[in-house]
């Protein structure tokens, strides 16, 4: 007979029982329906500040409501439970309907603590929960804020701080405690994290008690502390923690925690013997989870023991890693030493490193570990606190960066590689030898690092080292036409002076080349020999963007982006922008990069809308190619009462300098004119800011999907002193990077990190750099514009036509108006389509 389980909540942890319980039960013993508070299936809240970045809720999403068609399972959303039956097993619904069940999983999950202070729940505060939650923030800093604070220091509320930063809103941080993320941090570990968070430019205060929250006089709101400071703002972002959801248990008579939370047992089984709970409402020896990883693992407890299997829930590491605000932070085990007895071992770097580790009384077991700043010894601390991997002989080394070795051979197949899936080194062995053999066969084979994805590089180096075992070389080449690296296809084009990749692969390849190896090719030539990327023997190599100097969008056309060096630009030049745009009816949007994008050009009008835009003293902004993008700048000592040194002309001197630089990934710069950082230059894969002694440089940071804070690579610069170092680190860079890789995962790769760069670039500890300066200078002297070498050449303009055999546009291509330009049509709304040559000029 079927079975009816009801599951309260369709949060990250509902859902996985679902799933984890729909594997196991084969023979459809089960009948599930689901109860949804929130009108949206689950999605992903570990990523939530990502829809700050436009990350849409169809991507944060962790399934669809065709998952629910299947049989015996129901999905219901805006439904609550608001009273239960315990001895009918009935519930009572927010609908006002009843329904009956068999077994009850309680996954409701918790709710955002609110402090009660007067004011705190009025208007523009908020909590950081839903998506609710999140537009309604984003809508209150869309209507004229300009500053935000966030009411809690622990991981929700630096989260929160971040997702405030993305809004571009002067950030506030106001802890209660004396140091941030106090549950995983010691003070040292959080006083390090606070310096590093304040030199992003977030304002942290700590030991702050917020006393009421009133009207403010510049700002909308005003906080009042206990010590007589204020604060104003114009929102606030609650983050002071969470609470279980728990307050069924009353009408169920269950058994609550010392701490809130349905009581369970390894089972997940509550005081009831029908009714379980998992995740954040639940309670297990006393104690909360408040992350993921521990209520997946009760999930799949829970899902083997309704199908019979044996496994329970037995506790959870605490562990994690993660990035805050551009900062690496991990805290592992008893990371505060409560251990009696505990000894502990710490080190604090120059650059604002630190590194703690807890040992147990004799010295023989790693209890915990806390990393601030670099966190790549993580998976082997991990290990050897669980007991997979051993202790050194002296754990003074555990201190040291490069203690860890390869943490993949350390670990024996039992240990725990993914934590969200509860995956072991042995099940990725056992799916080598089934046949994967990449990352994508090891996340299909065993959803590894399909969770979270912080377990990505250790799978990688398990993955790598299973395939040796086996007898499989690990193949590193760029592609199967060449046995070679890119880096290592750097230096034989580069030493053999080959200019021609029909001369590169008869020298070092086979065959006729591909989709991989023919763009790699044509970086590298134009990186070591900077000729036109469209003459007759480069122009096959592109790739489409590269091929037409443009960016393709999404319904065949292009985008159109001329340089605007430093976003420096004159009136005449605006109003060209704007002319040409007016003449070919583009789609006008300013760029995060300080200059203008025109959208929706067909492909044969291309040449003419170069030839306007050149007429009118623009070039070429490189926005299609792997080159330099952009130089952000703010408006420095010319303007601003602020500023040190000339940020834009600085920023126009290296715009000018760098921008026919072709090199392994886009490069994207910032120029600051002060420390209050307007040009964000350290999130750039160089930063330039202006100090009293000098110019400042940071290196390898990037935004984008996996943000990272560039390192402080030099200080106190004159001029001349500073280019000359961007000449070496962006040399040093397009020499020895991979394919497509970031400066800062380049970086990230690079033995011996920022000290081995440094005595390359600084020391010249490889005699290079005078070579490295050459080879610039060679790129900068044999700079030209690609569209004006486009536009003049002929046999380059043939190329640019819709059709081969006619000049006529491509009647395809369909727009629609929307807020006073158009856009590419959406095949949903057929009515409104109108053709490209229709629509008016």
């Amino acid at each position: 007979m079927t079975q009816h389980i009801v599951v309260v909540g369709n949060g990250m942890v509902g859902q996985r029982f679902v799933e984890e319980l729909k594997e196991r039960d084969l023979d459809n013993r089960f009948s599930v329906t689901v109860l949804a508070e929130e009108c949206r299936p689950a999605y992903d809240r570990v990523r939530l500040s990502e829809y700050f970045a436009g990350t849409s809720v169809e991507a944060l999403s962790l399934c669809d409501t065709a998952f629910y068609d299947q049989a015996g399972l129901t999905l219901r959303l805006g439904v609550a439970v608001t009273a239960v039956d315990r001895d009918s097993r009935e519930l009572t619904l927010s609908d006002a309907t009843t329904m009956s069940y068999d077994h009850l999983v309680l996954a409701t999950g918790s709710y955002p603590f609110v402090p009660p202070v007067p004011g705190l729940d009025g208007d523009h505060c908020f909590v950081y929960r839903t998506i609710e939650d999140l537009d309604a923030i984003i809508a209150s800093a869309e209507n004229a804020a300009t500053r935000g604070v966030v009411v809690g220091g622990g991981l929700l509320g630096l989260e929160a701080a971040n997702a405030l930063k993305n809004l571009g809103l002067e950030t506030h941080v106001v802890e209660f405690a004396p140091t941030l993320m106090a549950v995983q941090l010691d003070p040292a570990g959080g006083a390090v994290l606070q310096s590093k968070i304040e030199a992003l430019g977030v304002n942290v205060h700590t030991s702050r008690q917020t006393q009421a929250v009133v009207a403010g006089d510049a700002h909308r709101l005003k906080m009042q502390f206990a010590d007589g400071d204020v604060l104003e703002t114009d929102l606030i972002v609650v983050s002071a923690g969470i609470r279980a959801r728990d307050e069924l248990a009353d009408s169920l008579a269950l058994e609550r925690g010392p701490r809130g939370g349905f009581v369970i047992d390894t089972h997940c089984q509550t005081s009831d013997p029908n009714v379980y709970a998992i995740g954040e409402c639940a309670s297990f020896s006393g104690q909360l989870f408040g992350l993921v990883a521990p209520g997946y693992d009760m999930a799949v407890a829970l899902a083997d023991h309704l199908t019979s299997e044996t496994n329970g829930f037995t506790g959870a590491d605490m562990s994690t890693k993660l990035k805050l605000l551009g900062v690496d932070v991990a805290s592992i085990g008893d990371s505060l030493a409560r251990t009696p007895g505990a000894e502990v071992l710490s080190m604090t770097e120059s650059d604002n490193v630190y590194r703690r580790v807890v040992l147990s009384a004799d010295r023989q077991h790693l209890l915990g570990a806390v990393l601030v700043g670099d966190t790549s010894n993580y998976d082997y601390l991990l290990q050897v606190s669980l007991g997979n991997a051993e202790l050194p002989d002296s754990p003074e080394q555990l201190l040291l960066p490069d203690s860890a070795g390869d943490a993949a051979s350390l670990l024996g197949d039992s240990a725990k590689v993914c934590s969200c899936y509860n995956i072991a080194k042995g099940d990725i062995c056992n799916a080598v030898d089934a046949g994967a053999c990449s990352l994508g066969d090891i996340k299909t084979a065993t959803k590894a690092s399909t969770g979270c994805g912080g377990c990505a590089q250790l799978v990688t180096s398990i993955l790598n080292e299973a395939l040796e075992q086996r007898g499989v070389t690990v193949d590193k080449s760029i592609c199967p036409h060449f046995p070679y690296t890119h880096q290592e296809l750097f230096h034989l084009i580069r030493v053999g002076e080959i200019k021609t990749f029909d001369e590169l692969l008869k020298q070092h390849g086979t065959g006729r080349g591909c989709d991989i190896c023919k763009p790699a090719a044509s970086s590298i030539f134009a990186s070591c020999w900077n000729d036109f990327v469209l003459s007759p023997d480069k122009a096959p190599l592109q790739d489409t963007n590269d091929y037409f100097l443009a960016n393709m969008q999404k319904n065949g056309t292009y985008s159109i982006v001329p340089r605007v060096a430093a976003g420096e630009i004159t009136p005449d030049k605006l109003i060209a922008l704007g002319t040409v745009a007016k003449e070919y009816d583009l789609y006008a949007k300013i760029t995060g990069g300080q200059r203008i994008d025109l959208f929706g050009a067909t492909v044969d009008e291309l040449p003419k809308i170069w030839e306007a835009l050149i007429a009118a003293g623009f070039e070429t902004g490189h926005a299609y190619g792997k080159s330099l993008r952009t130089v952000k700048s703010c408006v420095g000592s010319t303007w601003c009462r602020y500023g040190v040194l000339d940020s834009v002309g600085m920023a126009i001197r290296l715009e000018n300098r760098y921008k026919g630089l072709r090199s392994p990934h886009k490069l994207k710069f910032a120029v600051s004119g002060c420390t209050r950082e307007c040009a964000e230059a350290q999130s750039k894969d160089i930063g330039v800011i202006a100090t009293e002694e000098g110019w400042n440089l940071y290196v390898c940071g990037n935004g984008g999907m996996r943000p990272r804070h560039a390192d402080l690579f030099a200080t106190g610069l004159d001029d001349e002193t500073l280019v000359r170092y961007i000449d070496r680190v962006l040399m040093f860079y397009v020499r020895t990077a991979d394919r497509l890789q970031r400066t800062s995962v380049w970086f990230e790769s690079l033995e011996g990190g920022l000290d081995y760069l440094q005595q390359v670039v600084i020391d010249d500890h490889l005699n290079i750099a005078a070579q490295l300066e050459s080879d610039m200078q060679h790129v900068v002297d044999t700079y030209e514009c690609e569209w004006a070498k486009a536009v003049t050449d002929e046999t380059t303009r043939k190329r640019f036509r819709s059709f081969v055999n006619t000049d006529t546009p491509d009647p395809a291509v369909r727009f629609v108006r929307e807020r006073e330009q158009r856009r590419p049509a959406d095949d949903a709304i057929e009515e409104v389509m109108i053709p490209l040559e229709q629509v008016s000029r």
